[in-house]
């Protein structure tokens, strides 16, 4: 972990009050430990620096990133790090925050540690998405927390055709599907009813969205799995999302392909959490 002249970055949540308080308290903190900072756009101008970089430049040569904000701000911090398998010491500003368990107030003691190295990571396996139409592919996309095919119109259910590994499965009358991470599994696809999934199994979860038919239930798969969705609805009638963040309008025999991603998310966690605590604390399960 950082050393004398070592690198941490840093990337904020846009328009936060607390981000723009820390981020200058905590360049200062680890001024005091001889760490250089790299910030992006957001944390440059809470910290009023003109030094900004894009979140894909923040973890060149880092030993770690911390990221202030919610799960979104991680989830779009994931997709910028990618491959690079650098750490991430995750901060939740305020919300609900399943993947930014460490507290506004838990800051100092927790990076102090980390820098010690006594931490411990989570590896997040990544989901690999790719978008296809008339036999040309337009957009590859990695997700840390899933893949999701929904419709764009107010009232009108939409047609999704689905294959594993080549074999045909159904074809999904509904408000939409879901192709989640472990991680993700506690995101949209549990508002859904999908399951919990620990974050260590090796799988994908396909959940429908209000399905038409009400025995289409979730499906969990081995991650080594090739899942492709056709759109049979109309032009601009559904939509991707990646992380509910990105993605673009679909036409009508637009094949979505879902593999697992080379890349992973390494979280860094207290070495005292673990998994069921934070669901007991997010989703308030009974304690002893």
């Amino acid at each position: 972990m950082p050393t004398d002249n070592a690198v941490v970055g840093i990337i904020s949540k846009p328009r936060s009050e607390v981000a723009e308080r820390v981020v200058p308290e905590l360049i200062a903190w680890l001024g005091e430990r001889y760490v250089d900072v790299r910030l992006d756009g957001e944390s440059a101008a809470y910290a009023r620096r003109s030094d900004g970089v894009s979140r894909e430049q923040v973890p060149k040569g880092a030993a770690l990133v911390i990221v202030l904000g919610g799960d979104g701000t991680l989830l779009s911090a994931a997709r910028a790090i990618g491959g690079t398998e650098t750490p991430i010491f995750a901060v939740n500003l305020g919300g609900l925050g399943f993947l930014t368990a460490i507290t506004v107030e838990e800051i100092y003691p927790q990076l102090e540690r980390a820098l010690n190295g006594d931490f411990r990571i989570e590896r997040r396996r990544m989901l690999h998405a790719e978008l296809w139409r008339g036999g040309s592919r337009l957009a590859p996309f990695d997700a840390l927390n899933d893949v999701v095919l929904t419709k764009f119109q107010i009232a009108r259910m939409i047609d999704l055709e689905m294959q594993i590994d080549g074999h045909f499965v159904c074809v999904y009358r509904a408000d939409g599907l879901i192709v989640a991470t472990p991680t993700g599994s506690t995101a949209y696809s549990l508002s859904a009813g999908g399951p919990i999934v620990f974050p260590s199994v090796g799988s994908m979860v396909i959940t429908p969205i209000c399905p038409h038919t009400l025995t289409n239930r979730p499906v969990v798969m081995n991650e080594e799995s090739v899942i492709q969705v056709t759109n049979l609805s109309e032009d601009e009638a559904a939509y991707l999302t990646i992380d509910g963040q990105v993605g673009q309008l679909l036409k009508r025999g637009d094949v979505v392909e879902c593999t697992r991603s080379p890349h992973a998310t390494n979280l860094i966690q207290p070495p005292t959490m673990q998994f069921f605590d934070v669901l007991r604390e997010k989703l308030k399960w009974g304690g002893r």
